[in-house]
């Protein structure tokens, strides 16, 4: 890891956090951040989708602020996009119902990418390298505490993930040798009970 970098972050309002939460718009906005920047065509090949409805898509993220055009690549046929923030931030702790209610929705389509994320990782986990496989994990841990308790540990644990995403060369770009993207899923809520409805 190198040194610290400052990490490009949106926090968005709830209509582009809706806007954000169509499947399609979340993926290929991954797709600009991890892999750098694409073309619409490109893209559309990516994720089995038309030149169209992939060109529309992007236009809704490019609306919201998520991607921008790159300018330094394409020309006057293809147009290039690249990401625009490496992160989003989001937050369901506010009073304004209708940000709560874009952020849970949002959250829903997170969490469905996430698992999505999960399963492959799981499908090709025998093929990684001894290295690899002994630096991935797919734990949780249930442990009983006050809110202000898990308030203190979720901040303590965003603060060590994005204190590592400083010191790490940015998404999107050229790595050094063995380095790859990472990814770090945390979740932290009151246990639901492990039946429908439960307690």
């Amino acid at each position: 890891m190198g040194e610290k970098r400052n990490v490009s972050r949106i926090e968005p309002g709830a209509m582009a956090l809706r806007a954000l939460a169509h499947p399609q718009r979340m993926r290929m906005l991954g797709l600009l951040r991890v892999d750098g920047p694409a073309t619409a065509t490109s893209l559309a090949a990516r994720l089995g989708l038309n030149s169209g409805a992939t060109s529309y898509h992007l236009r809704q993220l490019e609306r919201h602020g998520f991607i921008e055009e790159d300018a330094g690549r394409g020309n006057a046929r293809e147009r290039w996009w690249k990401a625009s923030h490496e992160s989003t931030i989001t937050s369901t702790s506010g009073a304004d119902e209708d940000a709560v209610d874009a952020a849970v929705a949002f959250g829903q389509a997170a969490l469905q990418w996430q698992a999505t994320q999960m399963q492959r990782a799981l499908d090709r986990h025998m093929q990684l390298s001894p290295q690899w496989r002994e630096a991935s994990t797919a734990s949780d841990f249930i442990i009983p505490m006050t809110p202000g308790q898990a308030k203190a540990l979720t901040e303590r644990l965003m603060a060590v993930l994005w204190e590592a995403k400083e010191a790490a060369p940015e998404l999107g770009g050229e790595y050094p040798e063995g380095v790859e993207p990472v990814t770090v899923i945390l979740h932290s809520f009151p246990w639901p009970g492990d039946e429908e409805g439960g307690a």
